[in-house]
């Protein structure tokens, strides 16, 4: 048997399906802050086939002892309306106790696009994921506010089609959470005014620490841009490079980012999301996740 076969074979003892739960501000019981583990650190071995999604919940526990998870779409973007797919990976996660916590939505599209029409094929791309967050019990799926014009001109596209995905996600119980990442998008100003404009209780933010680069020629300050977003957000993304010789990571206040986080009062999930070069990406992932458990 080889180690593919293994995995999947290994998840496919217990079945069960599961209702996708409330989306939620906050969790009402247990540890105020958990650790989760983003797909996105283990892009490289993804990218090189080193990786799948059948691997991947039984990786984030064996290896990292990490019990939720947070995919990336464009790793089983083939396999979306799969329905033996995604009852394969439901049942390996179920079986190995794994939480599925959010999918990271990419490459469907921008909710901004300048006409109706557009946003509406956008909407529709993404109502696939929708379904799939719900089929594996997420809570949400990432999306990007992407766009075009003045941030004026792109907040006012960007709403109506947020709106419209939000009235599909309620019908599914499944939260739109919208990242900073790139754009105006990092301006988290003008996001936390996209959130608020929305107006529908399944909007939210999935504030990263490191995505705050408007342009090539502007950023946004990281600490203002987080205490902006976390009064919005139903995830956080604990993006991390590089670390030194104490575990510290540094290029981000990690304790300062707890802080804001913790201050916000938000309840949940924080992402490890490693995306440096200079460790290797298990390295990565065990320096922010020891790094996070120190702080939380």
């Amino acid at each position: 048997m080889n180690r593919r076969d293994f995995f999947v074979k290994s998840g496919l003892t217990l079945a069960g399906m599961a209702v996708a739960p409330a989306f939620v501000s906050s969790c009402k019981s247990g540890p105020r802050l958990k650790i989760s583990l983003a797909e996105w650190s283990l892009h490289r071995a993804f990218n090189d086939k080193m990786m799948d999604n059948f691997e991947f919940p039984v990786k984030a526990k064996r290896d990292f002892g990490i019990t939720a998870i947070e995919y990336v779409s464009t790793f089983f973007s083939d396999f979306v309306t799969d329905q033996k797919y995604l009852k394969e990976l439901k049942r390996i996660t179920d079986y190995h106790g794994i939480t599925n916590v959010l999918i990271m939505v990419d490459g469907e599209g921008n909710l901004g696009e300048d006409t109706e029409e557009g946003r509406q094929k956008t909407v529709e791309n993404h109502v696939k994921w929708v379904d799939a967050a719900q089929f594996l019990g997420c809570h949400s799926i990432r999306v990007n506010a992407g766009g075009s014009g003045t941030p004026e001109e792109h907040a006012s596209k960007v709403v109506p089609g947020l709106r419209k995905l939000c009235e599909y996600g309620q019908t599914k119980n499944i939260g739109i959470i919208v990242e900073n990442h790139g754009g105006h998008s990092s301006d988290a100003r003008w996001l936390s005014n996209v959130i608020k404009a929305v107006k529908m209780p399944n909007i939210g933010t999935l504030p990263d620490f490191g995505n705050f680069k408007i342009s090539e020629t502007e950023t946004y300050d990281r600490y203002k841009g987080m205490n902006e977003l976390m009064p919005f957000a139903k995830g956080v993304s604990a993006k991390s490079y590089d670390f030194d010789r104490d575990g510290n990571e540094i290029t981000t206040d990690f304790a300062r980012m707890i802080q804001i986080v913790k201050k916000s009062g938000y309840r949940g999930y924080i992402g490890v999301e490693y995306e440096g070069t200079n460790y290797t990406e298990d390295e990565g992932i065990m320096l922010t996740k020891k790094l996070l458990e120190k702080l939380i």
